[in-house]
């Protein structure tokens, strides 16, 4: 009997043995299958995330938006690698997970071509393909994969949680087949050892159950955690964005402010300058002065607006030596005492055919991005010389520092969007690609040579524009015989009544019989009691109707007259269309350029005839 009671009992430690080793395995098991199934969930929201953030750049072309779009959908591939690792056991999931990774790469594609399109400022083109990629397969094949992986998992964590039920009670019914047999032995003892192995069996089933909902819990609070940081890193972001927009709106306001105010005071100094006598030889220096302070001070307006890309695209053949020349002055004030700046410039007098604002921007990038690899104290070198191939001759422009440079790992990325190894918040990697994009646009090449501690020189090849000696030769004939167009009666609309002011002095400096005219509504009403009217010069940003609605909206008895539109803001002129090919002059102005202006406009009336714009 003492035998058979240690076989019983040894017996029973057995099957307790084996139902400890089916619950482990079937909680591992159990865990393994939430794991996949809270992945597959947590990749489903990153993808919607990363789509999400792609469609607000496309609407707002904020870069920082379009560096979330790139992260969120980086952070999804990884997350499709680990999702891979994990069902790497399963031959099924692996089959949709390859599916699932084809998808995503066939997702990415489609997603990258509208973010280059917003990248290179294709706005229209981006949010076309933007809602084409909505509706395409791929976005619908990786719903229907990620369901069928997590329908696939739920399945097997049944079949489990099932074969893991069954194995406990199997365990539990050795146990109670033992006890019955040890009841013939000692039915105190047999009663006991079942009750003790029922209530160690249920307790396995709790702690199974316990540790399953526990680690459920865990990953639960991982997920709330990671989505409330994006969700403040996004309102950061959003602030920024914010903040820099209200900037942009009030130097875009100071700027054109500004520019009237400088009409006025250049006005005015030419004007006492004309009318001092010729003894005066000291007022008229002090008054000379003065108004090359204000030119200067126009010239930095200028560039203020054009490097807060408020400029037109205006593609015209430029001077390289020229341009080098005039950037120095910026490029000293930009880059700080620390840089000492050396420019060669070896070109002939050579040109190239290319937008002049886009053209210093990119100079200016090249140096601020030297600057910032020597650390702000070094030799920056800009050389430009010419350069002759099959294809043409070529004018390149290299920009050298003293830096610390680059491996050569880095220096291949360099041109990928969004890529940059600046510290974060200091630059959206977006610079060196739109270089890329412009002098390729112009038929150009972009290299850069670097190596760590060495240095780094950036190389832009563009065409040289042979047709701007002619141009150029063409322009002087014409300043040395100007178009004769006499006495001229104009009508001068302008709401600034200082600028009206300033404006019709200098028309009678000039020799024309000016008419002022304060409100556009007049203007009808002027033109009737003054007819006939040779010229009409309005401002184009007025309170209650715009200059170009103003001419549209004219009787077709005055449609005829010659116009000439003159503003304070660049941003006006981005759209030629507005204007009808009716010249416009820019604020602040010489009597120079005033009067090269009126005779340009009232070229370009005799030469097309009268015309209307069309009401738009």
């Amino acid at each position: 009997m003492g035998v058979l009671g240690l076989g019983v009992l040894v017996a029973l430690i057995l099957a307790l043995g084996e139902a400890n080793r089916q619950r482990d395995r079937a909680v591992s098991l159990q865990s393994h299958s939430y794991d996949v199934m809270i992945l597959a969930r947590t990749l489903s929201g990153t993808i919607a995330q990363s789509e999400a953030s792609l469609g607000r750049y496309v609407i707002s072309g904020d870069k920082q938006l379009g560096q979330l779009y790139f992260d969120d959908w980086r952070r999804a591939g990884d997350q499709i690698q680990r999702l891979a690792s994990l069902t790497r056991d399963d031959p099924e999931q692996q089959q949709l997970v390859a599916r699932l990774s084809a998808a995503y790469r066939d997702r990415g594609e489609e997603l990258s071509l509208t973010a280059l399109s917003t990248t290179y400022g294709k706005n229209e083109q981006a949010l076309s393909r933007y809602y084409a990629a909505r509706k395409a397969p791929s976005l619908d094949e990786i719903r229907v994969v990620l369901d069928a992986i997590i329908t696939g998992e739920r399945a097997v964590l049944g079949r489990r949680t099932a074969a893991a039920m069954a194995l406990v009670n199997r365990s539990t019914k050795a146990a109670f087949v033992f006890s019955v047999f040890g009841v013939l032995l000692l039915l105190g003892a047999i009663a006991l050892g079942w009750l003790t192995v029922r209530a160690l069996t249920e307790r396995a089933i709790a702690q199974a159950e316990a540790d399953a909902q526990r680690a459920r819990a865990a990953e639960l609070a991982i997920a709330v955690d990671e989505a409330t940081d994006e969700l403040r890193t996004q309102e950061a972001r959003l602030r920024q964005a914010q903040k820099m927009d209200a900037v942009g709106q009030l130097t875009g306001g100071i700027a054109h402010d500004f520019n009237n105010m400088l009409a006025i005071i250049i006005g005015g100094l030419e004007l006492a300058q004309r009318s001092m006598p010729g003894n005066a030889e000291d007022a008229v220096r002090h008054v000379e002065s003065a108004r090359e302070g204000a030119l200067r001070a126009a010239e930095l307006t200028r560039r203020l607006l054009a490097f807060a890309r408020e400029g037109a695209i205006d593609p015209q053949p430029i001077h390289i030596g020229t341009l080098l020349a005039s950037m120095r002055d910026l490029l000293d004030r930009t880059l700080g005492d620390g840089i000492r700046i050396e420019i060669i410039d070896a070109t002939e007098g050579a040109y190239v055919r290319a937008d002049k604002v886009q053209l210093e921007n990119c100079i200016l990038n090249l140096a601020v991005n030297a600057r910032d690899a020597m650390e702000g104290r070094g030799l920056l070198t800009i050389t430009a010389r010419l350069e002759w191939s099959d294809d043409g001759d070529f004018v390149a422009i290299a920009v050298r520092d003293t830096g610390c440079g680059m491996s050569p790992e880095v220096a291949e990325r360099v041109f990928e969007p969004f890529f940059t190894t600046k510290p974060v918040g200091k630059g959206t990697g977006l610079g060196l690609s739109q270089i890329f994009s412009f002098v390729r646009q112009l038929g150009g090449e972009v290299a850069i040579d670097s190596a760590p501690g060495a240095g780094t020189t950036v190389h832009v090849r563009m065409p040289r524009d042979t047709s701007a000696a002619t141009e150029s030769e063409a322009d002087a004939a014409e300043e040395i015989a100007p178009v004769e167009i006499g006495s001229l009666t104009i009508l001068v609309v302008e709401d600034d009544p200082r600028v009206l002011s300033a404006t019709i002095g200098a028309l009678e400096e000039l020799g024309h019989r000016p008419i002022p005219c304060s409100d556009p509504a007049e203007a009808p009403a002027k033109l009737d009691l003054h007819w006939p009217v040779n010229l009409i010069i309005s401002d184009v940003l007025m309170p209650g109707q715009t200059g170009p609605e103003m001419v549209a909206a004219l009787d077709p008895r005055h449609a005829g007259v010659a116009v000439l539109f003159v503003t304070g803001f660049a941003g006006e002129t981005r759209d030629p269309e507005l204007f009808n090919g009716h010249h416009v002059l820019r604020k602040p102005f010489t009597l120079a350029g005033l009067e090269a202006a009126i005779a340009e406009a009232m070229s370009r009336h005799q030469s097309n005839g009268p015309h209307r714009l069309a009401a738009e």
